[in-house]
């Protein structure tokens, strides 16, 4: 990597640290929830609502969902949990830091291969896709491949095409999917993998191709509320499943349930 091109990458590392890893402060009072980063622009549509009815202020800390459960583990008083793959919050179930009970699977995704507004489009995925020669000597933006859910499913999909062998060299990994879109946005990255939701989510990338869904493990959002919650964090909860919720996720490019 050149020093250019680190420095780039670097600039928008520190740029999405501060504006999804970080976790917020919350009043004692407010429902504080961890929620996956590419959650982010759905998530923030949705709260001012439930805040209307129910006279409850709820702070949402956005980050890979790997970061969050770790901090959860750590004593983070989150109140609602949201991932984006079912092994965090089986981790967190099995170290009974959430409400079993309460856990569901709130919404699936699918994965997509993103470029810049010019970038050629790619007519169906094959082993014989030259991802590499695409990359015209840049890097392929994913997030962490072996511990954030967004890098894992990419990864997973490559490898069963058989194409990962021919770019990892060239992936450059990032703290969760949206730092990713960010580097294919910036123009710092000619490509990147990212979810369905966050290609929409970004005017300035385009989805150059979709990856069927047979050739990762099935991207499903469990949402659970822990065990330290208070009543208001299980009326958030149930507030996301709501029609009208679940409309909004829709139009932002999540699946829904049974989808």
């Amino acid at each position: 990597m050149t020093l250019s091109s680190a420095s780039r990458f670097l600039a928008a590392a520190i740029v999405l640290g501060s504006l999804i890893s970080t976790p917020q402060r919350a009043e004692a009072d407010d429902v504080l929830v961890f929620a996956a980063a590419s959650l982010k622009n759905a998530l923030d549509s949705l709260v001012p609502g439930f805040e209307r009815q129910s006279g409850q202020e709820v702070v949402i800390s956005y980050a890979a969902s790997s970061i969050l459960a770790r901090q959860i583990q750590q004593g983070a008083p989150a109140d609602v949990y949201i991932s984006a793959n079912s092994d965090w919050m089986d981790v967190l179930q099995e170290n009974r830091l959430i409400d079993a009970g309460s856990r569901v699977n709130l919404l699936g995704n699918g994965l997509v291969l993103i470029g810049g507004p010019t970038a050629v489009e790619i007519e169906g995925l094959s082993p014989q896709t030259d991802i590499s020669a695409a990359l015209s000597g840049g890097h392929l933006a994913m997030a962490l491949v072996d511990a954030v859910p967004a890098g894992i499913y990419g990864k997973a999909a490559l490898q069963n095409l058989g194409l990962w062998d021919s770019v990892q060299q060239q992936v450059a990994q990032t703290d969760n999917v949206r730092a990713a879109l960010a580097l294919v946005a910036a123009g710092a990255a000619p490509l990147g993998v990212v979810y369905r939701s966050d290609a929409q989510a970004e005017d300035r990338v385009r989805v150059v191709a979709s990856f069927p869904a047979n050739l990762h493990p099935e991207i499903v959002y469990p949402a659970a509320v822990t065990t330290q919650a208070s009543a208001e964090a299980y009326a958030f909860l149930s507030y996301l499943q709501t029609d009208a919720a679940m409309a909004v996720f829709a139009e932002q490019g999540f699946a829904l349930p049974g989808d």
